[in-house]
């Protein structure tokens, strides 16, 4: 924790390797968070009732 930060150098792009892993995580979850099925209720009301006569 003393030392300081690895920093990456491309070209014009400066960035620590820390604040890197922390943008491609972000955008991992965002992406997860699109495709990942999201339960959702039925088309027909009362589908999911059952009745016992």
């Amino acid at each position: 924790m003393d030392a300081p930060a690895t920093y990456l150098n491309w070209a014009f792009i400066l960035i620590s390797i820390p604040n890197l892993l922390m943008i491609l995580g972000m955008i991992l979850l965002f992406i997860v968070a699109l495709v990942a099925p999201f339960p959702h209720g039925s088309e027909e009301p009362g589908a999911g009732e059952q009745r016992h006569e």
